[in-house]
């Protein structure tokens, strides 16, 4: 009786720590982390405005939202995944966008 007590648990431990593992991100999760680091430097550079700053940064914490909603069943699933790495694309090109055009570079 102990020796399947034990078995259970053991077995509960392990399924646990299996979900635990796959709900991890840590590509996304590094991803995330470089483009916020992208416009906090286009901030400090002067390419991004405030206004433009505060539209990617929502853009980044909708990606964050949608990140934890993933991980909120314990797996995240490849559609799950190519959503998240799709959106991050998105958010990607409209970072670059908002560094590269003309606003905020004009001189008086």
């Amino acid at each position: 009786m102990k020796t399947m007590v034990l078995a259970v648990g053991v077995l509960m431990l392990s399924m646990s720590g299996m979900v635990f593992a796959q709900a991890e991100t840590p590509v996304i999760d590094q991803r995330q982390a470089n483009q916020e680091q992208r416009i906090d430097r286009g901030i400090a550079s002067g390419q991004l405005n405030e206004r433009e700053a505060n539209r990617l940064n929502k853009q980044e914490e909708h990606i964050n939202k949608m990140e934890d909603k993933a991980k909120a069943d314990g797996v995240v699933t490849k559609g799950e995944r190519a959503r998240i790495d799709h959106a991050q694309d998105r958010a990607s090109r409209h970072i670059a966008r908002e560094k590269h055009d003309r606003q905020g570079k004009r001189h008086q």
